[in-house]
């Protein structure tokens, strides 16, 4: 069973969301602000990080970074979740190390498909 670490500071979000990927099988951690993400991350290994950007105490850019610069986690891949449409923020994302972004609201069928394809191609790392 795969275990993924949802880090958003929107609760009832974080709760939708742990509840489909419960149903799909995964192992869900949550998180709700970015300090307690990278902490969780660190202690449990997830196999994938689902990251919001605009959180307090450390934003997903920032928690981002600090993952893929340790050794230990910098293998974990992290899909991003933002509302923003930015030019500015899609071009931050793509200098984090992350392997993908969603823009909320997303298709729930899509986002459980990226997450099952990127869980398959980090298997093979």
């Amino acid at each position: 069973m795969s275990k993924i670490l949802l880090v958003d500071d929107e609760t009832e979000f974080v709760e939708m969301l742990a509840f489909r990927l419960a149903k799909a099988g995964y192992e869900v951690l949550q998180a709700y602000d970015g300090e307690e993400g990278l902490l969780k991350a660190r202690a449990e290994h997830p196999d994938l990080v689902l990251l919001d950007i605009w959180m307090p105490k450390k934003d997903g850019f920032e928690v981002c970074r600090e993952l893929k610069s340790s050794p230990e986690t910098a293998g974990i891949p992290v899909i991003f979740l933002t509302a923003s449409t930015a030019t500015q923020t899609t071009d931050q994302i793509r200098g984090t190390g992350a392997v993908d972004f969603m823009r909320k609201p997303f298709d729930p069928a899509q986002m459980m498909a990226k997450i099952k394809t990127t869980l398959e191609a980090n298997k093979h790392v």
